[in-house]
């Protein structure tokens, strides 16, 4: 079959790979119907993180299953299912606590399965699947061609927006602000406006992509950065600014917007991918009471809670999706959304 690999800064090739198989009766082998690119796989595309050996890609896809293993109960041949962009088997105590990516049996597609196994890359044609049982989620019925994109932020950016606000504690009547205009970035807006905020200002200076943030539900949008930013949105929240500020980004300039941001008392929820050298600045948070909670989303705890939403259209997250091309095209998806020509790049293998 083929699949996405990447040997190098700026050098990811389709290659033809062994078909997945069964491996542990708890597998199960899911031909993938769509897949994307994050903006975490950029880390290893711009270089900033070492490949220092070829490495299969992708960690968001949905598919149908081909095949379970002899101890797989909950799925079935035919199942179209969501994979969150980790392995994990749902019933350890970290799992059952809400932190299913600190599985204690899990495992991370493109890397290992838990087990010491290699684990397949969502950006192929087909993937086994690990603890298929636990990790994958069946949507009820075939779903149309329209609802995939949808379905498809679940696997990650949408649980991760959904994450961020929960982390910064986003109630009836928050007012908040969005670090970040990539996918994470426009979900935590439509998550932020989900779970009753008032006002949700998205920080964002690319035109296309404010008019995508007020569409999910963005009141205000603030193209500032740096001391310009802080001061705007302070003087926009009565000269304190808003009561939480979700961190979108990952790097160290996205950090400290956060926290200079956040009113006396308030909370950031951050989310991003640490890159660049964030750090947190505990004398600051001590002087306001700047709260920091937030981390790798454990978007499998999500998906259920969020998939009624995106089955009768309340949710419609996928409008993320800018740009579609067939999986032979893996190389220019990566391109596009290094150069900012694309907010989320869709893979139809």
């Amino acid at each position: 079959m083929r699949a996405t690999v990447i040997h190098g800064a700026r050098d990811v090739r389709i290659e033809e790979v062994p078909d997945p198989v069964i491996q542990h009766p708890t597998d199960a082998v899911v031909r993938v119907v769509a897949a994307c690119v994050c903006g975490s796989d950029l880390w290893r595309y711009r270089g900033i993180e070492d490949v220092p050996e070829p490495v299969r890609m992708g960690h968001e896809y949905v598919g149908v299953v081909e095949e379970i293993g002899a101890q797989v109960t909950t799925l079935q041949v035919g199942d179209f299912v969501i994979a969150p962009f980790y392995v994990c088997d749902s019933t350890c105590e970290n799992c059952r606590n809400g932190v299913s990516t600190s599985c204690l049996h899990g495992g991370w597609w493109g890397s290992h399965d838990g087990t010491g196994s290699s684990a397949d890359g969502g950006q192929g044609e087909r993937v086994r699947a690990p603890l298929a049982d636990g990790t994958l989620v069946v949507v009820p019925g075939q779903p149309s061609d329209e609802l995939i994109p949808h379905l498809l932020t679940l696997s990650d950016v949408m649980g991760t927006g959904h994450h961020a606000a929960l982390q910064g504690g986003v109630r009836e009547g928050s007012t908040v602000a969005v670090v970040g205009d990539g996918a994470v970035g426009l979900c935590a807006v439509l998550a932020a406006k989900r779970l009753g905020a008032s006002r949700v200002v998205a920080m964002s200076r690319h035109e296309t992509r404010q008019e995508l943030a007020r569409r999910l539900g963005a009141t205000d949008v603030v193209p500032e950065r740096g001391d310009e930013g802080v001061a705007r949105l302070k003087e926009m929240f009565g000269g304190i600014g808003p009561d939480v500020v979700l961190e979108c980004v990952g790097t160290k300039e996205s950090m400290d917007q956060a926290l200079r941001s956040a009113r006396p008392g308030g909370q950031v929820g951050f989310v991003g991918v640490p890159a660049g050298g964030p750090e947190l600045p505990v004398r600051t948070m001590f002087d306001t009471n700047v709260g920091v909670r937030g981390g790798v989303a454990s978007v499998r705890n999500y998906i259920e809670e969020l998939l009624p939403e995106v089955l009768d259209g309340r949710l419609q997250p996928g409008v993320v999706f800018d740009l579609e091309l067939p999986l032979a095209e893996v190389a220019e998806a990566y391109a596009a959304m290094d150069e900012r020509r694309a907010t989320k790049v869709l893979l139809r293998p």
